[in-house]
This record gives structure tokens, sequence and C-alpha cells, in this order.
């Protein structure tokens, strides 16, 4: 109890209040900026703290990584831009929401879940650390192949009706992934002699051009966010916390999942994003289906995002071990401050460590109440022309992609990934399930070697491995099952032709993988690729047989493809029209990407969003396009003074 005290009595002092109130705000902006991201604020608020003392300087960090998985939701429920990674899972039905006009709703129940996620994480952090430590250490190396495989049976429930198709996208992801330099046997893997690709395909870039470019298309082609035109209202908030209050169960066991799998080291938040995602879309409830805008797909990824804090602090406090990509920024402060994680973090230090915990609380409750009092205002953005939204977003996507690594192939990778999720989306093919293999492909891989060079194939009889495992492909052969009993009643299915293509193309991708795996990689490099290109195989293929069966059906008569259907929400209309969106959406970026190139960002952002929104055909007096540009001008310019990171010469001013 003294220690308690002698936290909150030293958290109660104004500079280390305010402290936590500048870093719950600079939290929030970073989130709501796509292709930022928590890790980003991190690196750029630790240099700020060195003069700062121990509590000071973790409410700073701990405010703004607690609520940038608050503020993602901004983009994802607008624009179908996940703003983070964190965000990925809640596109999907939060976007949903949104365009049929219940973003205030989507909005009210994604703070209240992250509300009561995040005080949720603080307390498990609170009541875990002293008995997580042998907890952790107890688990082996193939328990966390067997939680990361677990993770990944996830998808046949994200592909709705088509498990088959779930299962080849995440294998796809998992392909994608594998590409760069092997962190095993140093192998080149598919880089094409392409030093950028050494590190692998840039996880910001993917998910901006997976997600961001196709929903972008789509919202050109709608010419609003949100189809009708009623006015967002306080009421709408007020449903949507009613509704997470109504789904509480919901929410204490996804905030559950977030801080347990966050105390794991290696379950990243988009790993657990689409754990506690599948598992609320194992009971999906009344209302739309999942990915349709359900608004239990909302509150299970948000719930369980914003717990992750405080679990993935339990390892990095108990034993060094950071739990997220954040926690290893953060235990750089550990250094710079003189903390050393372990018993020090319980016995002399126990005041800042409380301390951290009354940091995320209240970050938790000062970021969800701020961005709930926003929710209305926010919210009218879904009834602003796509004409001036379409350009200033694609400012943000373009740029965010560019500050990867600035290299004019972030722009190629942007463009070509963009064009796969629309054809994803065009084909029904699921653009999450592609998601989560990609981002749990590295561990699986790491795993799995491991475990193998341990104990060679024991470590599949272990107990809780079994039991993982065993899980894992019950719930895959459910979907499954279910599936087969109901493809009678399926209704309206996408065109067969053009599916039949897509996956003859996969399947020829896969055996060239396969191939190539196992001709020019080592062992240690090869296998895994080798498994999961075999997998993609089989799975193309069988895809493939059964359109061809559909086909061979529709051509005799039994069936006709409807051009509007829509099985589990990823797919959207086809025709003259959607091309016509991806080639609009594909076009603006490329000229945005010459533009910064030729010019710079901040002259080139200026130049595109004036132009772009009057060749687009905004005639709106309340969004004039010089407003619209001189405003994100100043918005780079603000990042770029805080970053203080130098941007590449332009190429004119090489010239000249």
């Amino acid at each position: 109890m003294d220690v308690i005290l002698t936290a909150v009595v030293e958290m109660a002092q104004p500079f280390r209040l305010l402290m936590l109130m500048a870093g719950v705000f600079a939290g929030l902006i970073v989130g709501a900026v796509p292709g930022i991201g928590g890790l980003f604020g991190m690196a750029l608020l630790i240099p700020m703290t060195y003069n700062m003392d121990a509590y000071a300087a973790f409410a700073l960090l701990l405010g703004m990584g607690s609520v940038n998985t608050t503020s993602d939701t901004i983009p994802a429920i607008l624009f179908g831009v996940p703003g983070s990674v964190g965000a990925a899972a809640t596109v999907l039905d939060g976007h949903a929401m949104a365009k049929k006009g219940e973003a205030a709703r989507a909005f009210g129940a994604s703070y209240s879940a992250s509300l009561i996620g995040g005080v949720f994480g603080a307390l498990v952090l609170a009541a875990a650390i002293p008995i997580m430590r042998p907890i952790v250490l107890y688990l082996k190396t193939p328990d966390f192949f067997a939680i990361c495989a677990f993770g990944l049976s996830v998808v046949a429930l994200l592909a709705g009706s088509q498990p088959l198709k779930g299962l080849a996208a995440a294998m796809l992801g998992m392909l994608a992934c594998f590409v760069g330099l092997d962190d095993i046997a140093g192998a080149d893997r598919w880089t094409f002699g392409q030093i950028y690709l050494w590190d692998g395909l840039p996880i910001v870039v993917v998910f901006l051009g997976l997600f961001g470019l196709p929903e972008l298309a789509s919202l050109l082609m709608r010419g609003s966010i949100q189809g009708d035109s009623e006015i967002p209202t306080y009421s709408g908030m007020r449903q949507g916390m009613m509704d997470t209050l109504r789904e509480w169960p919901l929410v204490l066991r996804c905030s559950a999942i977030g801080s347990l799998l966050g105390a794991v080291p290696g379950v990243g938040i988009a790993v657990l994003d689409w754990i506690a995602y599948g598992h609320a879309a194992r009971r999906p409830g009344p209302g739309p289906k999942f990915g349709e805008g359900n608004v239990r797909g909302v509150i299970a990824p948000e719930s369980a995002n914003n717990a992750k804090e405080g679990g993935s602090l339990i390892p990095t406090i108990a034993f060094g071990v950071p739990g997220s990509a954040s926690m290893s920024i953060l235990l750089g402060a550990f250094v710079v401050h003189g903390l050393i994680p372990g018993p020090d973090m319980l016995g002399k230090n126990a005041a800042v460590t409380v301390s951290m915990v009354f940091s995320i609380a209240v970050a938790n409750i000062i970021g969800a109440i701020t961005c709930l009092i926003l929710t209305r205002p926010l919210a009218r953005i879904a009834r602003v022309s796509a004409a001036v939204l379409v350009p200033l977003v694609i400012t943000f996507i373009v740029v965010g992609a560019y500050q990867t690594n600035m290299s004019a192939l972030d722009f190629v990778l942007l463009v070509l990934i963009g064009a796969v999720g629309m054809a994803m989306k065009e084909l029904n093919w699921p653009r999450s399930a592609f998601a989560l293999g990609f981002v749990l492909g590295p561990s699986l891989e790491s795993y799995f070697f491991l475990a193998y060079q341990i104990s060679g194939w024991a470590w599949l009889t272990q107990p809780l491995v079994l039991v993982l495992l065993g899980l894992s492909v019950a719930g895959v052969v459910r979907q499954s099952v279910s599936w087969i009993k109901a493809r009678n009643s399926m209704g309206a299915l996408p065109p067969p032709l053009p599916d039949l293509v897509a996956s003859s193309a996969l399947t020829v991708l896969a055996v060239a993988a396969f191939v190539t795996a196992a001709v020019w990689f080592p062992f240690e490099a090869g296998i895994f690729p080798m498994i999961t290109s075999g997998l993609l195989a089989l799975l193309s293929l069988m895809i493939s047989i059964q359109t061809a069966l559909r086909l061979r059906r529709q051509r005799q008569g039994g069936q006709a493809p409807v051009a509007n259907a829509v099985p589990n929400g990823e797919w959207a209309p086809s025709g003259e029209a959607a091309m016509k969106g991806n080639l609009a959406i594909i076009g603006l970026c490329l000229v945005l990407a010459v533009l910064v190139l030729l010019i710079g960002h901040l002259a080139a952002t200026f130049v595109f969003v004036a132009g772009a929104i009057l060749a687009l055909g905004s005639t709106s007096r309340r969004s004039p396009p010089l407003i619209a540009a001189v405003t994100t001008l100043i918005v780079f310019a603000v990042f770029d003074l805080l970053a203080s990171q130098p941007w590449p010469t332009p190429w004119l001013m090489q010239i000249f």
C-alpha cells in the first residue's frame, strides 16, 4: 500500500501529469495518421526524455503508446485504411458500418471498448507482474509455435463462406513474408538482386497497399463514405457505447486475450487482433454477418489491442524480454534512466512500476474520452465528397509508404500490393487472411526451426503443443464442414471464370516457389517456404477444381453468377466502374510518387492535393482545394520538424 501511495503522490505532480497528457495527445495524432505508427512515435519521444526523471519519462512514453491503438480506428472506420497494423481487423466491420451511415455508432463502440480494454490491461499488469515470470519461462519454443499456429487457424473463419480461399490467402501472405535475407542461414530469398528487399517487404507498405488503395477506389466510385445523408448524432455514439456494455462478456474475453497474449514475446498486436476477431466471429450474434458491419467485429479487436500494452509490459519489466516491438524501444528508455528489468522493478523501483500501471490506465481513460467527444465531428467526415477525401488520404498513404525506406521502390511496392489487394477484393479472396499470414509467418518459421533444431520432430508430442494444434485443426475442420453443409444454399457467388484464372495462376506461382526453395535455398532457409508453398499449391489446385466444376454447372444452367454478390463483405461489385476506380487510384498514386521524387514531399503534397481535388470535380465551398492543400502542407511540415529526419534531395534540385 505504501508503494501505491508513493506512486500516486509522485504522479500527482503537475509536470508529470502534463507529460502524461502530452503523451496521450501525441499518441492520438500518431495513431490517426496512416503509415506513422506507434514505433515512430516511441522512437521520436525517447530523446525528449533524457533530462526527465523516470516518472515523467515513462508517463510521456506510455501515455503515447497506450492510445495510438485508440485513434488508429479513425482512418480505419472512415476510409478503410488502418492507421496502424493493430487496426487492420477493425477495418472489416468498422468501415462497413461507416458506409451504412453508422460511423458514429462504430466510433462509440470502438472507443468505449478501447477504454475498458486498456484499463483491463493495466489491472492485469498490476496483478500479474509478481507471478508472470515463472509462467512465461515455462513456455518453450514449441509452445510459441503452437500459439502462432492457433492464431493462423482463424483464417477459415475470416474467409466466411469459402474457407479454402482463406487458407490459400494466408499461405500466400506467408510466402510474401519470406522475401528477404533469411535470419537463420542468411540466404537470399526472392530478392531478385534488389538490396531494398533484403529486410523483407515493409509491413507498413504492405498494409497500406492491401487495405488502403482498394477501399479508396470504392470510395471514389461511391462519391462519399456514407451512402445516405443522415447527419451523425451523439445518439449513434451512445448506441455504440450501449453495444459495448451489452457485449461485456466479449469485451472481457478479448481484453484477456490481448493482455495475456501480449505478455508472450513475439505475439504482436497484429496477431492478437486477428485472434480476438476470430474469437468473436465464432459467435456472430444478431445483426449483419462479420465483414458486413457487425458491431462485435469492432468491439473485439479494439478491446484486445488496447489491453495489449499492459500485457506486453509484463515480460519487459519482469525479465527484460520485450513483449512487442514498441517494448523493445522502451527497453532503451530503461537503460537511459538507469532501470534494470527484473527483481529491482518489484523492489527498490516498485513505485516506478506502479506509476506505469497508473499511466496506462489514466492514458486510456483520457484518450477514449477525448475521442468520444470528437465522435460527432469525426463522423461528419463520412459525408464529405470523395473528391476531397481521396486526394487527402492518398497523400498520407503515399508519403507514409515513402517514409519507410526513402526509396522510389517504396512507391513501386505500394502500387503492386495495392493492385493485389484490388484483385483480391474483386475476386472475394480475403485480404484479412493474407495479412494474418504475413504477420505470423516470421514467428512461425523461427519457432518451427528452433523447435526442430532442439528436438527434431519430438516436439510435436508435447502436451500444450498437441492441445493447441488440435484446437487449430478442429476449428478449420468445423468451418469446412459447415461450409460443405451450406454450399447448396450459399446464394450468389462471384463469376467463376476470373476465379478459375486467379486460382490457376496461384497454383503455378506456388509450384515455382516450391521448386525455387527446394533447388536454390539451403535447408534451413528453404524448409518452411517449401512447406508453405506446397500447402498453397494444394489449396489453390483444390480451389481451381472446385471453381471449374462450378463453371461447368453454370454452363449447364445449374448456377448463374449475380453481379452484386457479397458473400462475406470482401467482394466489391465488378465491372467497368470498379476497374475505372482501381485505375484512377493507381494513377493518382503514381502521379504523387513522381511529384515527390521530382520536387520533394512538401511541394508535391501541396500541388497534388490542390490539383487532384480540382481534377476530380469538387465544387464544395466548405473545402476549397487551396485550404485542403495548405492544411496538408502544414501537417507534413510539423511532422518533419518533430522527426528531424533527412529526406532525399528531389531530382530537380540534383539537376540544377
